[in-house]
């Protein structure tokens, strides 16, 4: 099984129609929506992450090209270098998804399933311990 994050950005012909349905039942593919702005009758912005056979994402991204769905394939990973890492929880504020997290223990915790590579947490690390691995 493989599986892709992507960040989606469709027009208001696309709000209305049931996108995720169809993945879900044309294409057999499993979804997990970790952000989204939609606005009906508007524009919309989602950032998406799809798990499923090769070939079936493959015609996932075919079918996005067909609404004319705008989309950018995540490839990257951040790299977090816990060792260093002073806990002042500044990328927490920044992260949209929720990768990075203040646990109960006062220290941060980074989730990559969640992390969807938008890079806001490097220029909020007072100490410039987060990178990106491409």
């Amino acid at each position: 099984m493989s599986k892709l994050k992507l960040k989606l950005s469709f027009d208001k012909d696309c709000v209305t129609k049931p996108v995720i349905y169809e993945l879900v039942k044309k294409y057999d593919v499993m979804t997990n929506i970790l952000s989204a702005n939609i606005e009906y009758g508007n524009r919309g912005n989602m950032i998406l992450e799809i798990k499923g056979k090769e070939e079936n994402l493959s015609l996932t991204l075919e079918y996005f090209k067909s609404l004319n769905i705008k989309y950018e394939i995540y490839a990257e990973a951040i790299l977090w270098d816990e060792s260093k890492c002073i806990n002042c929880g500044s990328c927490t504020a920044v992260c949209p998804t929720q990768a990075l997290t203040m646990g109960k223990d006062d220290l941060l915790h980074f989730d990559k399933d969640k992390c969807v590579v938008c890079q806001l947490c490097i220029n909020a690390c007072p100490i410039r311990i987060i990178s990106v691995e491409l």
